[in-house]
């Protein structure tokens, strides 16, 4: 059964929008713990659209789960995650012009980079992951460089619109899976997974771990957050 790790960059987001002090993302965390959640996601961006160095900090003194944190390889950035210990770090593409992630990371040609970054998070004793594309050369690559995980890119299957389109994105995956797990690495998934196309994505083979947040929290507007992070357990196990 996959873990859910909550994506919680977008209850900073609302707070940012005013440059104030609420919501607070800690409250979040603590409220997606209560609901169930195995993980609590942060991405903290060179640019901090959302998520700030107050936030890290303090997340990681309070959540009692897998702390993930999502960063770009650029210096400043790895030097925080290794000061912070996550228990986790996911490497990922940025751009400042991009609204979110998207795409994988291309790491054929970025390896000497990486590798260096991988380096450093892992003598941190931090469990490195790489936000990649089910393409083979990149998952190769990523495993060259020894990374523990790969989190497969969903995005391109949420896109797709239901049908052949879709099931033809989520046979990519499938694929992709497959490689990651027989290259020795463990499985995650995540981007665009809302409740309505997460289930095929979970019920992937040997996958580990699904990341997922803007869904939620527009579900908690709704309903709370407690509820809203309990509904998507219930729809992944």
């Amino acid at each position: 059964m996959a873990q859910l790790g909550v994506n919680i960059d977008h209850v900073a987001t609302v707070r940012q929008a005013r440059r104030t002090y609420e919501p607070d993302p800690i409250w979040a965390a603590a409220l997606a713990e209560l609901g169930g959640a195995d993980g609590i996601t942060v991405h903290l961006r060179e640019d901090r659209r959302h998520i700030q160095d107050r936030d890290l900090r303090l997340l990681r003194e309070t959540v009692t789960v897998k702390l993930n944190l999502e960063l770009a390889c650029a210096d400043e950035v790895v030097e925080i995650a290794c000061r912070t210990r996550p228990d986790q770090a996911t490497l990922v593409p940025e751009s400042r012009q991009e609204v979110t992630t998207e795409g994988g990371l291309d790491v054929v040609a970025q390896q000497s980079r990486l590798g260096a970054a991988i380096g450093r998070l892992r003598d941190a004793g931090i469990v490195v992951s790489l936000f990649l594309d089910a393409d083979e050369r990149q998952i190769d690559a990523g495993r060259g460089l020894g990374a523990d995980a790969v989190e497969l890119h969903t995005g391109q299957y949420a896109l797709a619109a239901p049908g052949a389109a879709r099931a033809a994105e989520l046979e990519k995956l499938a694929h992709g899976a497959g490689l990651i797990v027989e290259r020795g690495m463990t499985l995650h998934a995540g981007h665009g997974l809302t409740y309505h196309n997460v289930r095929p994505i979970a019920g992937l083979p040997k996958v580990c771990e699904l990341n997922i947040g803007h869904s939620i929290v527009s579900r908690a507007l709704m309903v709370g957050f407690q509820q809203a992070v309990r509904e998507m357990k219930e729809l992944i196990m």
